[in-house]
């Protein structure tokens, strides 16, 4: 602990002490018997206020302060001035993000259906000895367009939205 934070706290602790032990507030209500309690208690506050500024005025203890206040600042160690991102965008983003990833592995369920749809109706004709060509012109086309929707190039490459 470095010299100037044991002088103000010190100097804090002096403040505090010299304050609950100067005047209580039995003292008050023993000198002003006839105002209300609620008079008391504002006259025992104002009085602790008063003593604690001259406390601390006399030890310099607000020139401390600044001086701390000023390196925090500059050190952004300030827990409270810091940029913090908002919860509610990052939850926004994250939600938007996994929406759209649900929806593309959808298409992707539904391209990969539909691609062993047309093995297997291919197997069937190949099985009857039957190559209808002239049908899967337009499924290969349907599929190939399909497939770039969803994100497959004619490379086998999976684009990530």
């Amino acid at each position: 602990m470095g010299s100037r934070n044991m002088d103000l706290s010190k100097s804090f602790k002096l403040a505090t002490r010299s304050l609950l032990t100067a005047i209580t507030k039995q003292d008050i209500c023993k000198a002003f018997s006839s105002f209300t309690t609620a008079e008391q208690d504002f006259l025992h506050r104002l009085f602790v206020q008063n003593d604690f500024e001259t406390l601390c005025h006399e030890t310099q203890v607000r020139t401390a302060l600044d001086t701390i206040e000023q390196l925090v600042e500059e050190q952004g160690l300030d827990p409270l001035f810091s940029d913090k991102t908002n919860l509610k965008d990052v939850t926004f983003k994250l939600l938007t993000t996994k929406k759209n990833e649900i929806q593309y592995l959808k298409n992707m369920l539904e391209l990969a259906e539909e691609q062993n749809h047309l093995i297997r109706s291919r197997l069937e004709l190949l099985k009857k000895g039957k190559v209808d060509v002239s049908g899967m012109t337009d499924v290969a086309e349907k599929l190939t367009v399909r497939g770039l929707y969803c994100g497959i190039y004619s490379n086998n490459e999976i684009h990530n939205p």
